[in-house]
């Protein structure tokens, strides 16, 4: 919970100013400018000086800072900066002291609906386009809708997505990208490997329908021994953590480990996860270092596939580090690369 919330300029001038709680008073601005604006020592964004904390995010030329006197979740108050900072740039096009100057009557009514008596409330800068309209702000999305729906959209049922989007034709697409992350001896043996992933969807859906999806593979959540067990002999995916957009229902992933979600129009990424355990290599990297004398290493690599022979590795790139103080260096590709190449036809 906040109790207030300030935005400076570089200067440390209080641009805008808002008590949400009794226990503190507007002079806690002073404190802040003197006792970080001020200090070039501070470096934390979070500065507790008694019972009160500071969080604080600097973009562009301002300062957003929030203030409590409770023991807040550190990570939703950073989290609500960002998204202030976000609406500004949904609002404005840029957010800065100028901006902020041009525009103030219309971000305290803005943190009039975003904030409620210090608990953030719907903070999707498409909703609140909706139904907060300032002369000289000009909106993307008229405000169309009824009371109603209005009053829908505002009470977060479906904050992400508005009720009367039409397509022609309806399209979904999804993408699934993912990187690994190795470390391995110089004797070919993986000292440690994760892979990190995101799924990426495109959605042009007409209405609110609502998706669902699942894996492949049986997904293990849990931490406990035996899980993780039975999970390496079925060589399920065991995902260490994992992060979902707001849209997905949670209570249904947890029961059946089905991705049900209401997604919103166009592009979002809808799943974060990483992996630690049973992780399949695309390809199996054996290097060989030798040192010849006192000025000469030669570095002897072999990259093998472990996919399908019927699948291509396309814009694959092996970069070996030499010393900075390296003055030539000679490189020479194995017989079996040129067959493939020439196989290929690749010039």
């Amino acid at each position: 919970m906040i109790s207030a919330f300030f935005i400076y300029n570089q200067k440390g001038e209080v641009l805008i100013s808002r008590l949400y709680r009794h226990d503190l008073r507007r002079s806690v601005a002073d404190i802040f400018r003197i006792q970080v604006i001020s200090n070039t020592d501070v470096r934390s964004p979070i500065v507790t000086i008694g019972s009160t904390s500071f969080f604080h995010v600097r973009h562009e030329n301002l300062y957003i800072v929030a203030v409590t006197k409770w023991n807040t979740n550190a990570a939703l108050v950073f989290e609500f900066c960002y998204r202030m900072v976000n609406i500004g740039r949904g609002y404005f096009g840029k957010f800065d002291e100028e901006a902020v100057k041009n525009n103030f009557v219309l971000i305290y009514e803005l943190l009039d609906e975003i904030l409620d008596f210090g608990y953030p409330q719907n903070s999707e800068t498409d909703t609140l386009k909706m139904y907060i309209t300032t002369e000289g702000v000009k909106s993307e999305k008229a405000m169309v809708e009824e009371s109603s729906r209005i009053t829908i959209q505002a009470t977060g049922a479906i904050s992400w997505r508005r009720n009367d989007i039409k397509y022609r034709k309806n399209e979904a697409f999804i993408d699934v990208i993912e990187s690994v992350n190795l470390l391995i001896s110089n004797t070919g043996t993986i000292l440690r490997g994760d892979v990190s992933g995101q799924i990426l969807m495109r959605a042009y859906l007409s209405g609110t329908p609502e998706c669902k999806f699942g894996l492949n593979d049986k997904l293990v959540l849990d931490n406990d021994a035996v899980n993780r067990t039975a999970a390496r002999r079925t060589n399920a995916v065991e995902i260490d953590d994992c992060q979902f957009h707001q849209c997905v229902k949670l209570g249904k992933f947890d029961t059946d480990r089905t991705i049900s979600f209401i997604p919103p129009d166009g592009e979002f990424e809808l799943m974060k996860y990483r992996t630690t355990e049973n992780v399949n290599l695309p390809f199996k990297v054996h290097p060989v270092v030798t040192e010849i004398g006192k000025s000469r290493v030669e570095y002897s690599i072999t990259v093998k596939a472990n996919f399908s022979p019927k699948l291509y590795g396309n814009n694959v790139i092996l970069k070996i580090p030499t010393p900075l103080n390296s003055a030539k260096v000679d490189v020479k590709v194995g017989a079996e690369y040129l067959v493939s190449k020439a196989k290929q036809n690749i010039p």
